[in-house]
């Protein structure tokens, strides 16, 4: 048994690569577009679910209940205002970059994350794309890891042609040796 080939020489930290410095590709502005539209969409459809059961004719509400429907209306007003402002703040954020041995996803807005995946580690992916992905011509490129059962991490936003691509580099670069 030679292993002429292992090595595992010290590192110092102030040699460590930055992934910081990463030149980083956001995702699609219609990804932001898109989750505005719906927690606005949400919004109106409750609003008029409880309008229509307070005008509603046919079975009698008690007068409390009544009196709850501007509190009501008021927090989800304020509900859909909070979640409005975070998308319009962290959408923006949400950048991911691909590179010849690793994937790396950041996003987050009060907690930002910066996730690696080594591409040697990816068991598969998959591309997805709910009803409103579809709408706005988006698609989410979704990364299983080795050894786990859920994904890694998920690339939302994605034009369906980029997020295409990026499957088939991955699938093309993950049997790869590292280098």
């Amino acid at each position: 048994m030679e292993m002429d080939n292992f090595s595992n020489l010290p590192v110092r930290p102030s040699e460590l690569p930055d992934v910081r410095e990463v030149a980083m590709t956001p995702v699609s502005p219609r990804y932001r577009i898109a989750n505005l539209a719906s927690v606005v969409s949400v919004f109106i459809i409750l609003c008029l679910a409880l309008t229509i059961a307070h005008l509603q004719p046919w079975v009698m509400l008690p007068q409390q209940l009544h009196k709850l429907f501007p509190y009501a209306v008021a927090v989800l007003a304020l509900i859909a205002t909070l979640l409005f402002s975070y998308h319009w703040f962290a959408d923006p954020l949400v950048r991911y970059a691909i590179r010849q041995q690793d994937l790396i996803l950041q996003k987050g807005l009060i907690f930002r994350t910066i996730t690696c995946q080594p591409i040697l580690r990816v068991q598969h992916i998959e591309i997805k794309r709910g009803p409103l992905d579809r709408l706005a011509g988006l698609a989410k490129l979704q990364v299983f890891s080795a050894g786990g059962s859920a994904y890694t991490f998920e690339i939302p936003g994605l034009s369906v042609e980029r997020a295409v691509q990026l499957r088939q580099f991955i699938l093309d670069h993950k049997d790869l040796d590292a280098r």
